[in-house]
């Protein structure tokens, strides 16, 4: 079966409600925002195919160059930032400065879903102060 932004969306919309774990991926017990990228990729494409690092939360603050970015963009398929579309990537930078730190899935044009400490995965609004810090966007290999 192709792979479809729908797809994609749905099986985002399903880690709605998962509790905030620090380095967990699985729906429902507990994931961060790596984590349910990486728990879509497991849903909607396969075995993940690289396994990631542990990372301590502020792991950013202390990282040269773009770690994030980097892993991202050996395994999904880099696109213009401004460009993004239902079922895509989007990585965010907290501060000019720093790496980008933070992802989200997008599931509407003005909507995505993300984990974030202290919180629920949940669907917010891509508001502007998220759009400040959109650092980068990425779409799922074979998307059609």
């Amino acid at each position: 079966m192709p792979l479809t932004r729908s797809i994609i969306v749905t099986e985002t919309r399903r880690w709605i409600g998962t509790p905030y774990r620090h380095q967990a991926s699985l729906k429902g017990v507990g994931c961060d925002c790596l984590g349910l990228v990486r728990g879509i990729w497991r849903a909607v494409i396969g075995e993940e195919p690289e396994r990631a690092p542990p990372y301590a939360p502020d792991w950013a603050e202390a990282a040269s160059g773009e770690p994030l970015a980097d892993a991202a963009a050996r395994h999904l398929v880099a696109i213009d930032r401004e460009a993004f579309q239902e079922g895509d990537v989007l990585l965010f930078r907290w501060r000019a400065n720093l790496p980008a730190k933070h992802a989200a899935i997008v599931t509407a044009p003005d909507l995505m879903v993300h984990a974030h400490d202290g919180a629920a995965v949940a669907e917010v609004a891509i508001a502007p102060w998220w759009r400040r810090r959109l650092a980068y966007a990425f779409r799922f290999p074979g998307v059609e």
